[in-house]
């Protein structure tokens, strides 16, 4: 009979921590996600100089690089 309880107790406690793990599995977040506020500034940065045609395409640098 104790050792039904302790099986059941082990059981128990490892459904709890498997709930627990799933909840955070859904609830965290990637930090990669989450630009600071410099990467932000440069971000926006290079959309500008994109839009403004001063971008070099990767091909165009690839022939300056005689690659």
């Amino acid at each position: 009979m104790a050792e039904t309880t302790t099986i059941r107790k082990i059981y128990d406690e490892l459904k709890g921590i498997k709930e627990d793990v799933t909840f955070i599995k859904r609830h965290m977040f990637d930090p990669d996600t989450i630009m600071t506020t410099e990467e932000s500034r440069r971000f926006e940065e290079s959309l500008k100089e994109l839009k403004e045609g001063k971008a070099t395409s990767l091909s165009e640098l690839k022939k300056e690089l005689g690659l």
